[in-house]
């Protein structure tokens, strides 16, 4: 099987999983959005296909055309370039177009950019913005799957999912020690990165610990018992205005019920495991369950490093670096130049990856990131000291 082929065939997967994702839900599970940080999957289901149409079908493909006029505004996300589009808090009012033209929609680009495959004869440079589109869809699934479990976590009988996407029992971790010494970081080889994992440079690291295992639920509800919500000394302050502004004293999903926690899962609403890794973490509760422990989050770099080491691929983790641009980072021109750099601000970069991270999306450079709010995400600790 040649490169093109390959793609074909791996264009194919990922458009069938997304599908295979949505699959157990029901039509009114496609439209809510109880979040701004939430997409509808309707919208998810429509942005994906969009961006194969509008950055490959559009320019690439002989006599193509475009499968409705108002689908360009209705699913673009936040591509300037590409021009304008629903604001992202009203993607929930969008009753129309219903989900049956939505998946009209994926099948006709799904098709047409299949034909072009087989019948086009494939630029480097068109199966490389293809191979992108691929990624960017494996990254909207993994979404997807955050997005449900937050609008059916809202429903007042937390209905059932299925049992797909479940961690497994962690152990209580042992320090791994690293020397100090220079080291490489970020992407080199053969194979797709995005950009914000170039260009591969050099840092110098002191000597650090770090988990080999990432914090329990029962580690972390020592830390709720022992007041860590209501000890400011353990918060930084912008933390500790949110956890106050919000009502927060537990993870997302939790719950207390004649003295027992219970949290909502996929598979419904059940009695909190203690072996299972603490999940829907923010970047503040992380940093204040670490300040309780007398220990610190470790930086991106330091994971990188250490990753080799570590059993990553539970959760992502969050680390104390903020997300900004390596040295020699280039943004390319035009809209998928506002991919990723453009979000260099504000934001910290959680490393690994999640139980919903599709198969073949994960690697040790990669560069996730998120604002120290988000705990709709499927996030954990990994203490360093």
């Amino acid at each position: 099987m040649n490169h093109q082929e390959q793609v074909k065939t791996q264009f194919l997967e990922t458009r069938n999983h997304t599908e295979a994702i949505c699959a157990p839900l029901e039509v009114e599970d496609y439209i809510p959005q109880p979040s701004i940080d939430v997409s509808p999957p309707k919208w998810h289901l429509g942005h994906t296909t969009w961006f194969f149409e509008q950055f490959v079908l559009v320019p690439y493909a002989s006599d193509y055309r475009i499968f409705h006029e108002d689908f360009a505004f209705l699913f673009n996300s936040y591509y300037n370039h590409a021009g304008e589009r629903v604001l992202r808090p009203n993607r929930g009012l969008m009753s129309r177009p219903p989900v049956r033209e939505v998946m009209k929609y994926r099948a006709y680009v799904t098709e047409k950019l299949s034909q072009m495959i087989d019948q086009q004869e494939m630029t480097a440079e068109i199966l490389d913005t293809i191979v992108l589109g691929i990624n960017h869809e494996q990254q909207h699934q993994e979404l997807l799957v955050y997005d449900l479990k937050y609008i059916l976590g809202n429903q007042p009988t937390f209905p059932v999912y299925r049992e797909d996407f479940q961690t497994e029992s962690c152990k209580r971790g042992d320090f791994l020690k690293f020397d100090e010494g220079i080291h490489e970081i970020g992407f080199s080889g053969d194979g797709f990165c995005y950009d914000n994992e170039l260009s591969r440079h050099r840092v110098f690291l002191e000597k650090f610990e770090v988990s080999d295992q990432l914090v329990t639920n029962g580690e972390y509800l020592e830390f709720i018992e022992a007041g860590g919500y209501e000890n400011f000394d353990f918060w930084l302050d912008e933390g500790l205005q949110f956890i106050k502004k919000e009502g927060i004293k537990a993870p997302l999903y939790w719950y207390q019920k004649n003295g027992d926690w219970w949290n909502y899962t996929l598979s419904g609403f059940e009695k909190v495991d203690s072996t299972l890794p603490a999940q829907h973490i923010s970047f503040y509760e992380a940093m204040a369950f670490a300040e309780w422990k007398g220990c610190r989050l470790p930086t991106e770099f330091e994971w990188e490093v250490a990753a080799a080491s570590l059993g990553w691929g539970q959760l992502w983790e969050w680390t104390n670096s903020a997300y900004l641009p390596y040295p020699g980072f280039k943004k390319v021109p035009g809209a998928l130049g506002e991919y990723n750099g453009k979000f260099m601000v504000g934001l910290h970069v959680l490393r690994g990856c999640s139980v919903a991270t599709p198969e073949n999306h994960s690697r040790p450079t990669y560069r996730n990131f998120f604002h120290p709010s988000s705990r709709w995400i499927f996030s954990g600790i990994r203490l360093a000291r």
